[in-house]
């Protein structure tokens, strides 16, 4: 077996939003890992640890994790159930029924999903894989921006990373990747949808919130609670977390232009990520959104295994009207 399931992705320079902000603009594309996201990092590198002697996994994940779950105990040859909410797209779970996982629906979100995981991992002894609240998937996250340093070179750095927050845990990996490099001082841009923004809620109260419900349609982003760790980070003085918020309608432009410039096809978590930079660097310096920037901007294309043109074209229609 490998020593890791994830690859090394590319660090591509944007030539269109590098001349739209002003500055140099880096995509780390994640999107372009085995399962479609940056989360196999982290999950590969957990399962590698805990589930070798395992019966088999039990992940609750609305795309993203869940792939990364099915693909990984694929590889391992163990077996692999992933609980999924009822919002999921029926393009999710044929994909993860493709990888030969089995899947179940449960729920209306998220959390639903994971109560009955939990529940499996209990009443039939498989291992849970947890899709973003635990240090091993944050460990293994973090070499991503190892990649970057290497990729960048000595004395380079970012001047900001740009990144959407769901339940936390490629903020954590980030962060904990950052810390690795000796990057503490870049400034983190926290992108989420309004109706997916758990983490935006607790930041403003200054304290972990619980959102009633997840009514943005960026369902990859649909956890109702940040994972702890998450928030400990945004209340640290030692690092510089920004909190954003974008509508759907934006994010769903962002994806379109992505699509249209970069020639990928990604989901609506990187479209709230890369929104923000349909603004100009003046645009950007001048809201307050970054200070001065001293370095070029690191955004991470965290993935889109959970999208395709059928349902780009259901979103327009749904938002649009």
């Amino acid at each position: 077996m490998a020593n890791h399931f994830h690859l090394n992705t590319p660090l591509l320079e944007s030539v269109s939003m590098s001349k739209r902000v002003g500055t140099a603009v880096y995509l780390k594309m994640e999107n372009s890992q085995p399962s479609g996201s940056f989360k196999i990092r982290g999950i590969g590198h957990l399962c590698q640890q805990m589930v070798r002697q395992s019966k088999g996994v039990v992940c609750s994940s609305g795309g993203n994790a869940g792939m990364a779950a099915a693909y990984v105990a694929r590889k391992m040859g163990v077996p692999a159930t992933i609980v999924v909410p009822s919002s999921s797209p029926q393009l999710v779970v044929q994909r993860l029924q493709d990888q030969g996982a089995t899947v179940k629906i449960t729920g209306k979100v998220w959390d639903d999903a994971n109560a009955e995981a939990l529940r499996l991992a209990e009443t039939e002894g498989l291992t849970y894989v947890p899709p973003f609240d635990h240090p091993l998937l944050w460990q293994g996250h973090s070499s991503m921006i190892t990649e970057v340093a290497a990729s960048l070179g000595p004395g380079v750095k970012p001047g900001a990373v740009l990144l959407s927050v769901g339940g936390g845990g490629l903020l954590c990996g980030v962060i904990q990747g950052l810390k690795d490099v000796g990057w503490t001082d870049v400034p983190v841009v926290a992108m989420e949808t309004v109706g997916a923004d758990c983490f935006n809620a607790a930041v403003k109260a200054g304290r972990l919130v619980t959102l009633d419900d997840i009514t943005s349609e960026a369902k990859c982003l649909g956890a109702k609670t940040v994972c702890k760790k998450a928030f400990e980070y945004s209340q640290c003085n030692e690092l510089t977390i920004i909190s954003e918020l974008v509508t759907d309608e934006q994010a769903l432009r962002a994806v379109e232009t992505f699509l249209d410039e970069e020639r990928v096809l990604v989901g609506m978590a990187c479209g709230a990520t890369s929104s923000c930079l349909q603004r100009t660097y003046t645009q950007i310096t001048g809201e307050g959104l970054l200070p001065t920037l001293l370095g070029p901007l690191l955004v991470i294309v965290c993935g889109g295994s959970s999208v395709d043109m059928e349902q780009l074209t259901n979103l327009k229609h749904k938002l649009q009207t």
